[in-house]
């Protein structure tokens, strides 16, 4: 059994296995102040900024549009996009289900500056 100083395996398949639910990111790493986050997602979310921080999306299976008041980007597996604090944005599950790695600093909400914002939940 490692110690809290050895490094450990993340399984992203295995962590992906614990969860249904859409749009409500798992906890699965920490480093530094940034927590490492799994997400599946299914149609659309909602529109929303973050104020304070910059958002990172890794696809891992699917493919992700995120909307911007002016434009939108489309992902595929393998691909990512860094979203740039206080840029509105809303993502969007093209054709079924979405697996997607975030990454954000701790404690930040995953619908930023939106009423319904929530914390991701630690796997």
């Amino acid at each position: 059994m490692a110690d809290a100083d050895t490094p450990s395996v993340v399984d992203l398949d295995a962590k992906f296995d614990q969860f249904d639910d859409h749009w409500a990111p798992r906890i699965v790493a920490t480093y530094n102040d940034n927590e490492v986050r799994l997400a599946k997602a299914a149609g659309d979310f909602q529109w929303h900024k973050h104020d304070e921080t910059d958002e990172l999306f890794l696809v891992i299976s699917g493919r992700l549009t995120i909307e911007f008041r002016d434009c939108k980007e489309t992902l595929s597996p393998g691909q990512m996009i860094v979203v740039p604090r206080g840029v509105e944005h809303r993502p969007r599950a093209n054709e079924g289900e979405v697996r997607m790695l975030i990454i954000d600093p701790k404690n930040t909400a995953n619908t930023g500056n939106h009423a319904t914002a929530t914390q991701a939940v630690k796997l």
